[in-house]
C-alpha cells in the first residue's frame, strides 16, 4: 500500500551519508520512456536560482505557455516546491504524480532514493503535460538528481562557496562540480573570473554554447530596469530578471515585459512589512548581494544552519548591522548558538534573542536560511492571533 506523500518523504533523510550518483540515474530509466519530455531549461548557481527561475516560469506562462516551476526548499508550505502557471501545486495533484512515480518504480526503488531525488521524478510527472518545465538543481551540479534529465537550455545563475563538504574546497572545484551539468546550451550570470575559465574550459569540452549575460544582448533591459526600480527589486534580484529575459529570448519565447509587474519573489528581499525585510540568502555570497542593496544599517534577525560559513557571512553584513537579534530556529542542522554568540561577541556586535517584538523606529533584515524566515513569519502570525 502506497503511503501518503508527506508520510513517505518524512521517512527519508535530507542527505544521505553515503552519496551513490547512479541511484537516480538507475530510477529515472526505468521512467524515462513511460513519460513525455516537454521543453525542460535547468537552473544551477550557488545564489539566485529561485528567483531567476520563477521570473521564467511567471513571464512564459504568462504569454500563454503551460509552465511548472520546481524549486527548493519551501518557506512555509511544501507545496511551494511545485509551481503551476502562477499557483502552488494542490495536493490532489501531488497524490496522483506521486501514485504514478511509485507505480512507475516498484516500491524498492522508491523507497530506496533520497528526498530530493524522489521530488526531483515527482516534478517531472507532475509537470510532462505542460509545454515548459524550469527545473532547479539542488546543491550540485553533474551529479545533482535533476542533471538526469536532457535541458534546452542552462542557466547558470552566481557560483560561490556553499555546500563545500559535497562540491569541493576551491571556487575552481565547486565551479566545475556544477557547470559539468550544463546541456548544449548555457547562460552564465555575473560570476568571478575563475568561474568563467571553468565554464569556457567545459564547454569546449562538451562542445556547448555559451551566453554570458554581461555580452548578450537583452532586448527589453530599459524597460525591465524602470520597473525593477518602480517594484523596489534590490541590485541583484534585478540582474537575476535580466538573465530570465536573456533566457526566455534564447528559447525563442516572447513574453510581454508588462507582465513582470504582477512578478512576486517572495522571500528575495522582501518586503514583508513597512520595516522589516525577509531574505532567505545563506552564504557569504549573498551577504555581498544584501550589503549592496541595504541603504542604511538594520537590526538583524539571524541563524544560520551548521555547514555553513557562519564567520564570512556576519563579517560581510557587520558594516550594515546595528544589532542583532538570534531566532531560534527548528532543526537540527542549526548552527550553535553558543558558537553564534561568541563570533557575535569578537565582532563587537551587540545581540539579543528576537521575542517577537517589532518595533516602529527600527528597520530589521531577516537573514541567515530558509529556517529563520520561516521561523519569523510563523512568530509573526501568533503574535498577530
Amino acid at each position: 500500500m502506497i503511503a501518503p506523500l508527506a508520510k513517505f518523504l518524512d521517512t527519508k533523510p535530507i542527505y544521505y551519508k553515503e552519496f551513490d550518483p547512479t541511484r537516480i540515474v538507475k530510477a529515472y530509466e526505468l521512467i524515462k520512456q513511460k513519460i513525455k519530455h516537454p521543453k525542460r531549461v535547468q537552473i544551477i548557481g550557488t545564489n539566485g536560482k529561485g528567483s531567476t527561475g520563477r521570473t521564467i516560469a511567471h513571464l512564459a506562462s504568462k504569454s500563454g505557455l503551460r509552465v511548472g516551476h520546481f524549486s527548493s526548499p519551501h518557506i512555509l508550505d511544501f507545496k511551494e516546491r511545485f509551481w503551476i502557471n502562477g499557483k502552488n501545486a494542490s495536493e490532489e495533484a501531488l497524490e496522483k504524480a506521486h501514485k504514478r512515480v511509485w507505480n512507475l518504480l516498484g516500491s524498492e526503488v522508491a523507497e530506496s532514493l533520497s528526498y530530493f531525488e524522489y521530488q526531483t521524478l515527482l516534478a517531472f510527472v507532475l509537470f510532462e503535460n505542460l509545454d515548459l518545465q524550469v527545473i532547479e538543481a539542488g546543491l550540485g551540479g553533474v551529479y545533482d538528481a535533476t542533471s538526469v534529465a536532457n535541458y534546452e537550455l542552462t542557466v547558470v545563475t552566481p557560483i560561490g562557496f556553499d555546500h563545500s563538504d559535497f562540491l569541493g574546497d576551491s571556487l575552481e572545484e565547486i565551479a566545475a562540480a556544477k557547470l559539468k551539468a550544463i546541456a548544449k546550451k548555457a547562460l552564465i550570470a555575473k560570476q568571478e573570473d575563475t568561474v568563467y575559465k571553468v565554464a569556457e574550459k567545459i564547454a569546449r569540452e562538451k562542445g556547448s554554447k555559451l551566453y554570458f549575460y554581461e555580452k548578450t544582448e537583452c532586448k527589453n533591459r530599459a524597460q525591465i530596469e524602470a520597473i525593477a526600480k518602480e517594484k523596489g527589486f534590490a541590485r541583484y534580484l534585478t540582474e537575476n530578471i535580466i538573465n530570465a529575459a536573456i533566457a526566455l529570448d534564447i528559447l525563442g519565447i516572447n513574453y510581454n515585459i508588462e507582465d513582470l509587474k504582477s512578478l512576486e519573489l517572495f522571500g528575495r528581499f522582501y518586503k514583508i512589512m513597512p520595516n522589516v525585510i525577509i531574505d532567505v540568502g545563506h552564504n557569504p555570497l549573498a551577504a555581498k548581494a544584501i550589503v549592496g542593496a541595504l541603504k542604511s544599517k538594520v537590526t538583524l534577525i539571524f541563524n544560520i544552519l551548521g555547514d555553513k560559513d557562519l564567520t564570512q557571512t556576519l563579517q560581510i553584513l557587520k558594516p550594515k548591522i546595528k544589532e542583532v537579534e538570534i531566532i531560534k530556529i527548528d532543526t537540527q542542522r542549526a548552527a550553535d548558538l553558543e558558537k553564534i554568540e561568541k563570533l557575535l561577541k569578537s565582532l563587537g556586535l551587540k545581540h539579543s534573542y528576537f521575542n517577537g517584538e517589532i518595533r516602529k523606529d527600527k528597520e530589521y533584515l531577516v537573514f541567515g536560511s530558509f529556517y529563520a524566515v520561516e521561523a519569523f513569519l510563523k512568530l509573526m502570525e501568533k503574535v498577530k492571533g
